[in-house]
């Protein structure tokens, strides 16, 4: 099957980032989320970073025109009706994700891939929700998607071999590198690595062994890190940091590695969730 057509579910940031990607790759997208504002609000974003990489020199006026004019935004499910893969970046939720498979189970072609783009979840268990388990793939995206090189394609346990090759071959015409993700277990490689070093940087800190801005420092200058694990928990969202400790720590045993560090949860508890609250572990405000 040719794949020409890609369905978006979701148009937050990873939604609208993913869009980008496949459009600035010759595919045509819709992108689909509940409500017209946050669909107007992802185009406005695709447009202003398209305009940059204009500003930049990095592509044309003509072809930021035409990456656009390939995204066709939507709130109707109809309108990915006749798609040739979906993509779903949705809220990290197993039950919300559960039924947006259910209805797309019925809704598109048989032979159509459903992936996620979850950075968390079972594959397994959301594959439950569908009839065409072996149709069901993760293929998680990083933050910003369109400037990250890496995608993990993640196979559930009934996911078949065909599902992985048309997954990974679509990522590499993505102009990204895809990596294998054999066995469906939480975190899959990235975030579980991820994880286990933001939780350590928690308790040096804590411990009072070295202050947050010190260890940022040496993650980036001994490691040579692009960010140090404070400043990246506050990029990406404490909440999200918190919630994925936390599933780790209940899916993996309640090893008590896993368990999210106190200062973490009492940062998340003052809604101080970084970035984009204005102060997490550090002050944004300012």
């Amino acid at each position: 099957m040719e794949i020409k057509t890609i369905g978006v579910l979701g148009a937050g940031t990873m939604g609208s980032q993913i869009a980008q990607v496949a459009a600035q790759s010759g595919f045509n997208v819709v992108i689909r989320d509940v409500e017209d504002r946050i669909v107007e609000n992802a185009m406005k974003n695709i447009e202003r970073f398209q305009s940059i990489s204009v500003e930049k020199g990095k592509i044309s006026e003509e072809e930021k025109k035409s990456i656009i004019t390939r995204i066709k935004p939507a709130t109707r499910m109809g309108a990915v009706k006749d798609v040739d893969f979906i993509i779903e970046a949705v809220v990290e939720d197993i039950d919300v994700k559960q039924r947006l498979f259910a209805e797309l189970d019925e809704l598109t072609r048989q032979e159509v891939v459903l992936a996620s783009n979850t950075s968390s979840l079972s594959l397994t268990e959301l594959a439950t929700a569908v009839k065409r388990q072996d149709k069901v793939v993760g293929m998680h995206f990083f933050n910003p998607a369109q400037l990250m090189r890496l995608v993990e394609v993640v196979r559930g346990l009934n996911t078949c071999d065909e599902t992985v090759g048309i997954s990974m071959d679509l990522v590499k015409k993505f102009r990204k590198e895809p990596i294998e993700v054999r066995i469906d277990s939480p975190g899959f490689v990235v975030n579980r690595m991820m994880i286990a070093s933001n939780i350590e940087a928690i308790r040096l800190y804590e411990q009072g062994i070295a202050s947050k801005e010190d260890i940022d420092k040496a993650t980036k200058l001994g490691l040579n890190y692009p960010m140090g694990p404070f400043e990246l928990m506050d990029y990406t969202g404490l909440d999200i940091n918190y919630y994925v400790m936390n599933g780790f720590y209940h899916n993996l045993q309640k090893e008590l590695k896993w368990d999210p560090p106190l200062s973490i949860k009492n940062l998340v508890k003052a809604g101080m969730l970084g970035k984009k609250t204005g102060i997490g572990w550090y002050d944004y405000k300012k």
